[in-house]
């Protein structure tokens, strides 16, 4: 059986990974909750064969851990938001898991690492990508009808996905259909100017009219010019759209 640590600094969230994990044949009986107690634990056992690290950690960077230890071990990084990074993450064939987890994707990312496919990591060159400026979009061309229209991204409050379609929504109250999914937007967005709060939205910082607390420790988002959906805050990225908040 596969041997896995899984580094989390939630730990509701780290139980949950827990048992997912369990349907996937994969033992983790180690649970890290922090920079100093993963790095204590790496330098006095035997690593293990796959560790699950989040990315932000109560007292830092899961990066930290491993510039201070020689871990060899294959990563599958869990992020909510970290879109600069998943770029990186793919130019090193890292795999990662955006929460909330879904089983079918810890299932393929598993699979991946089974087969051979997780290769050596160069943290490095991994750190080198993070830390390099990138090319983020300024502009969406949407074309409907006819037509093709050129939307700067500071006109736009939020993109949404329904029914299989992705949405663009302009701070004037425009909506226009738009040909990629919110997978392939999101790390074309700059950082600090959007946050994807679930599955199906992406906001803007500058859109948000109010927050609202809402059951299940979740929050409710009310943006300027926009009524026709209700927007929540999935659990797993309360902690991180807080601190992109500022």
């Amino acid at each position: 059986m596969i041997q896995a640590v899984i580094i989390e600094d939630e730990k509701p969230a780290a139980r949950r990974l827990q048992r997912m994990l369990q349907k996937e044949n994969i033992q983790t009986n180690i649970l890290l909750h922090s920079v100093q107690e993963s790095v204590e634990w790496f330098n006095s056992n035997v690593a293990p064969d796959l560790i699950f690290a989040d990315i932000h950690l109560s007292d830092g960077s899961a990066f930290e851990i491993f510039e201070k230890t020689n871990l060899q071990s294959p990563v599958i990084f869990t992020t909510a938001y970290d879109q600069y990074a998943i770029k990186a993450f793919k130019l090193n064939s890292i795999d990662y898991l955006l929460k909330p987890i879904r089983q079918e994707e810890l299932r393929f990312a598993v699979n991946k690492y089974r087969n051979n496919n997780l290769q050596n990591i160069d943290f490095q060159q991994l750190l080198t990508n993070i830390q390099n400026p990138l090319n983020y979009k300024e502009r969406f061309s949407i074309q409907y009808g006819h037509h093709i229209k050129s939307l700067p991204v500071q006109d736009i409050i939020c993109f949404y996905s329904q029914d299989k379609a992705t949405y663009i929504v302009t701070a004037n109250g425009e909506e226009f259909l738009y040909d990629n999914p919110l997978e392939k937007i999101y790390p074309q967005l700059r950082p600090t100017g959007f946050f994807r709060v679930n599955r199906k939205f992406i906001i803007g910082h500058n859109a948000i009219a109010d927050i609202i607390s809402y059951s299940n420790s979740r929050l409710k988002v009310i943006l300027k010019n926009f009524s026709q959906h209700e927007i929540i805050v999935a659990r797993e990225r309360v902690k991180d759209f807080k601190k992109w908040l500022g």
